[in-house]
């Protein structure tokens, strides 16, 4: 099988600006679009990512195919998911058209990436994406939690975006995508990528992060949900003691102060100094109280605090 593109197959400026007009595509702020229009950067992502012949890589929000294409030159297989109707339609034809001996290692999932749980052919080995800021931190750990053949992790996200999936506890932005990325993985920063390689040409600088799965599993005794409930519920109010900010997921502030003596954490901790495999601890202590918990995820939603622009494609 070759693997030799053709040697004008990836995008450039004046390739995406024509894509995007014979499609009447105008990138919009609503969907993080900004199209990036570098071969050599779209090259050293798929470098960066370590992406291998015998790679199975899944992209979330291909856009026109600038990535895309650099992804189909090195795996054996590439799997997009694109929300926009457009996009998605005019993605296959750019793919055969640019890299026709590679076409039939390409496939497309039509739909929204959070409302995806499986995926057309052999099963990913690998994520590599440039993600919308809206969705960027929900979208990783969604695609982390229900595809676990997923080994390895790329993903291009605003420069902030990037230093919080990737911080360590203590540090001022470790907070709730720190920890959950980590439930996953080995999280760190991978570098850095300017705003003229994209167009239009975002007001942020933009952050790669790596991901590589752990390989085994936490070991806890709570399950994911568990954890995560404590986790949303200790950042939620990030400013008090544990004590005080676990006190409606354990039932009271004693049952909180319970938990925590028993996983050998200090009541008077926050959560930004704690280890995944700390918080894990917590909730293996739960003590049941009828009605515990149930409001305790409420204000994760937004608890990752998501940022005000991040390039999307």
């Amino acid at each position: 099988m070759s693997t030799d593109p053709l040697p004008d197959a990836l995008l450039g400026p004046a390739e995406i600006r024509e894509l995007a007009a014979a499609l009447n595509v105008r990138p919009t702020k609503q969907r993080g679009q900004n199209f990036v229009i570098d071969a050599n950067t779209v090259r050293r992502i798929v470098r960066t990512a370590d992406v291998r012949p015998d790679d199975v890589v899944v992209e979330v929000g291909p856009g026109l195919g600038s990535l895309t294409l650099a992804l189909l030159e090195v795996a054996d297989r590439v799997t997009a998911v694109e929300i926009d109707d457009t996009l998605a339609s005019a993605l296959p034809a750019t793919v055969a058209a640019r890299m026709p001996s590679r076409a039939d290692r390409f496939a497309l999932v039509h739909s929204d990436a959070m409302q995806v749980t499986e995926l057309p052919g052999p099963a990913p080995t690998a994520l590599v994406a440039n993600l919308p800021y809206n969705v960027a931190v929900p979208v990783l750990l969604h695609m982390l939690e229900h595809f676990p053949s997923i080994e390895r992790t790329l993903v291009m996200v605003q420069a902030e975006v990037a230093d919080r999936l990737a911080a360590a506890p203590g540090s001022k932005v470790y907070g709730v995508p720190s920890v959950k990325a980590n439930w996953y993985a080995e999280v760190k920063r991978a570098g850095s990528i300017g705003r003229t390689v994209f167009w239009p040409a975002p007001n942020v600088d933009s952050g790669l992060v790596a991901l590589t799965r752990r390989a085994e599993p936490l070991k806890t005794t709570a399950d994911r949900r568990e954890v995560f409930a404590v986790v949303d519920a200790a950042f939620a109010q990030r400013r008090k003691t544990l004590r005080a900010a676990l006190a409606g997921w354990a039932g009271s502030a004693a049952a909180a102060e319970a938990a925590l003596v028993a996983a050998g954490v200090s009541p008077q901790a926050r959560g930004e100094s704690l280890t995944v495999g700390e918080f894990a601890r917590i909730a293996e202590n739960k003590v049941d109280v009828e009605g515990a918990g149930q409001d305790a995820q409420a204000p994760a939603v937004r608890s990752y605090d998501t940022p005000h622009e991040e390039p999307g494609r």
